[in-house]
């Protein structure tokens, strides 16, 4: 393995000092959502006065955690990028025991359909993930899953707008190893795009105050119809 790209025990080390800190991690699961957020409601979020919610954040920013976004006097803060929320969600999972237990606390919606950073979790991106590649609508080679000629055709005759399909081809996707399912989801750019596509079309809608999403009858239809497997009792 090369040294240069491969991390060090002493980044490792480093990693886990940082996510060890109950108030860090609580901000790191606020926005585990992909939303950007100022200072003050993170330091809501975690319990924790001004001054030291600013200590962490400069933490977690110095640790590449976190990434800040300005606007004019106002800062937000926002996961560094798809790599950290996967790496999160990942170290959320309980881990293997002869019985798993809920790890969503018994909340089926969101172990239905919820965001992952920004791309479709749960058992409803597990499914889609799964016929999207059954299909050959997408292909995994080095660079990550790609949509297929074939998939986008797919996609537009399942009823997703022409042109945000065509957008979607350049863009490369990873697997995401779902905390709830224990199998593959659409995570990287591919798989962000792919979830605004089927929110703005309708076909998925979100949950207020959380990050569950719930499929429209009809947007859940035009999945089935991309060879997706779904049974009611979901």
């Amino acid at each position: 393995m090369n040294d240069a790209i491969s991390p060090s025990r002493y980044q490792l080390a480093e990693i886990g000092a940082l996510l060890a800190e109950p108030a860090r991690a609580a901000m790191l699961l606020a926005l585990i959502d992909g939303t950007a957020r100022p200072a003050g409601e993170l330091a809501r979020a975690a319990g924790v006065g001004a001054a030291t919610a600013s200590a962490h954040l400069k933490r977690l920013l110095e640790g590449g955690l976190l990434a800040v976004q300005e606007q004019g006097r106002h800062r937000y803060y926002r996961l560094a990028d798809d790599d950290v929320a996967a790496l999160i969600e990942t170290l959320a999972a309980p881990r293997a025991r002869p019985v798993l237990p809920d790890p969503t606390g018994g909340d089926r919606p969101l172990r239905m359909a919820r965001t992952c950073y920004r791309h479709l979790a749960g058992r409803l991106g597990v499914s889609l993930c799964d016929a999207l590649l059954q299909q050959g609508y997408l292909h995994t080679a080095s660079e990550g899953m790609r949509l297929q000629d074939d998939g986008a055709h797919a996609l537009v005759k399942a009823g997703l707008d022409a042109a945000r399909v065509q957008a979607l081809l350049p863009l490369a996707g990873r697997g995401c190893l779902d905390w709830t399912e224990r199998r593959l989801h659409l995570g990287g750019p591919l798989g962000v795009s792919l979830t605004d596509a089927l929110l703005d079309a309708g076909w998925l809608r979100r949950r207020a105050g959380s990050r569950a999403l719930q499929p429209s009858d009809d947007g859940l239809r035009r999945l089935i119809a991309l060879g997706m497997r779904w049974e009611s009792g979901h």
